[in-house]
């Protein structure tokens, strides 16, 4: 058993090691090259050649040393219909007629079906996958082809089988098209065709009549490792669900809570700075005084300042905007603090959009008091790098409910096109979003019309791999996903930035 990248090359290899020196002898091993411009017609090389599974018996083989092999090969290709790899099985001896290979080819075909299938619904977890078959018995569990579908009902990954018979109904591509050009279906349709309805209930109709029986499995969320409890105090709850970067940030600012370490929240505007610096405060319990100094202000309350944040939190919003001299009274305030008994002394969180380090390497902020407030740094990712969106349009509506008498819903086009924008404005402008599509909406379901437009300027710089990566947890799939590209991509791109060794 081989499986042989796109250009033939054996990077997996699977025999009985009693044959192990006559395989080698016919070329069957690890490294093997079986493209056609070297080894001639051969399995692995005219399956790459055809694109289609093919047996290459004992005489078809072009080289001398090849003929006593029978080769039978299926080709593997990507969820954008791209060949990847090719599986195949040789044989050192077999019957002379080629009919007896039948067997094998149709196994490398169940095999080849099944692989594309598992890395469909792996590289979509986060999309619809549209299962379809001829024969209703194993629908669930085998199905002929599958296609992923995003929220507008575009098809954005395939298996080949797919490709191939929805191709038939079009004439032309596949990709990128949407579901009700090959079906009599949309995707406000497909919650009825999940497994809860018998098979035989879930029929469907291609464009030219022909009768499919389907199987729909809805976006699944992210599985990641829940925080202990004893480090997400009730505080941090609304602060974010299963993102790793928000997961991370916050493990850590609960274990900073009970402490007196400065903390400054950093990140883009909207990002929720100011709710995980409340989270902080509150975490420990007890009625504390939370005391905000907007260092903007024209006016601050240098004389009660102190006072009014004994025992509690002094939070700065935005210390960038003090002027020299505020600066220096602000110092001073501070150092008055290390006099107080330790539990009168008001603990310092501050929070900023501005890259306060680079202000002070350029003399606009004095270090003494930068490392006066950050003795650690959190920053909160941006939205549009955030794997938890939906997490957070369901919180959304529902903390807007009362705006309306119904319960209201997005459909999923409405949902896909909030997830497809860049929100330069973060939380602050998907709230303020949301609360006009709650408002505008004639019915219970909130659509594309009721959605005001994006503003023209949300083009944002675009993110560097490294914090892709970060945003989702190291996970190479994901940041895969998240770039449109194959996982070994990113992989390449990594060991070229010196992100990973090589």
């Amino acid at each position: 058993l081989l499986l042989a990248d796109a250009k033939g090359v054996t990077v997996d290899y699977f025999g009985d090691p009693k044959f192990e020196d006559e395989l080698r002898r016919a070329g069957l091993y690890l490294g093997s090259d079986w493209s056609e411009e070297l080894a001639g017609t051969c399995g692995v090389g005219s399956c790459i050649v055809t694109k289609e599974a093919i047996t290459i018996h004992q005489t078809d083989h072009f080289d001398l040393t090849h003929t006593p092999l029978s080769c039978t090969a299926a080709p593997i290709f990507d969820t954008r219909g791209n060949l990847t790899a090719v599986l195949d099985i040789s044989l050192l001896r077999s019957p002379q007629p080629k009919i007896s290979q039948s067997l094998a080819l149709n196994l490398v075909n169940a095999s080849v079906r099944r692989v594309e299938m598992a890395n469909l619904m792996a590289m979509n977890r986060g999309d619809w996958v549209f299962r379809f078959s001829t024969s209703p018995e194993f629908l669930d569990v085998d199905p002929d082809a599958a296609v992923a579908l995003d929220g507008s009902g575009r098809i954005i990954g395939m298996t080949h089988g797919a490709e191939t018979v929805l191709a038939r109904q079009s004439g032309g591509p596949v990709l990128g098209e949407r579901i009700d050009r090959f079906f009599d279906l949309t995707v406000d349709s497909l919650p009825d065709l999940m497994r809860g309805r018998p098979t035989e209930e879930r029929l469907i109709s291609l464009r030219d009549g022909q009768g499919m029986f389907g199987h729909a499995i809805a976006p699944q969320s992210e599985r990641l490792p829940s925080l202990p409890r004893s480090t997400a105090p009730t505080a941090f709850q609304g602060v974010g669900g299963a993102d790793p970067a928000i997961q991370r940030i916050v493990a850590e600012a609960a274990r900073l809570a009970p402490t007196p370490i400065p903390v400054m929240v950093t990140g883009e505007t909207g990002t929720g700075k100011e709710r995980l610096v409340r989270a902080i405060h509150m975490a420990p319990g007890g009625n504390r005084p939370f005391v905000t100094l907007s260092c903007a202000s024209p006016a601050l309350p240098w004389e009660t300042l102190a006072e009014s944040a004994t025992g509690g939190t002094l939070f700065l919003d935005a210390p960038e905007d003090l002027d020299t001299a505020a600066q220096g009274r602000l110092l001073q305030i501070i150092a008055g603090f290390d006099a107080l008994p330790a539990r009168r002394r008001p603990r310092l969180i501050s929070a900023t959009a501005a890259d306060l380090a680079a202000i002070v390497r350029t003399g606009g902020f004095r270090p003494d008091l930068f490392f006066r407030l950050a003795a650690v740094t959190l920053t909160l990712p941006p939205l549009r790098l955030r794997q938890d969106f939906d997490w957070l349009l369901d919180r959304l509506m529902r903390q807007f409910g009362h705006l309306r008498p119904e319960t209201l819903r997005l459909s999923p086009a409405a949902r896909a096109e909030l997830k497809s924008r860049q929100w330069p404005g973060n939380l602050r402008e998907l709230a303020n979003t949301l609360e006009v599509a709650i408002a505008l909406a004639e019915g219970s379901v909130i659509d594309l019309p009721d959605l005001p437009p994006a503003p023209l300027s949300a083009q944002p710089e675009p993110e560097s791999l490294s914090d892709i990566l970060a945003a989702c947890g190291g996970n190479m799939s994901l940041a895969a996903r998240r770039m449109g590209v194959n996982r070994s991509t990113i992989l390449r791109r990594a060991r070229r930035e010196g992100l990973l060794p090589n």
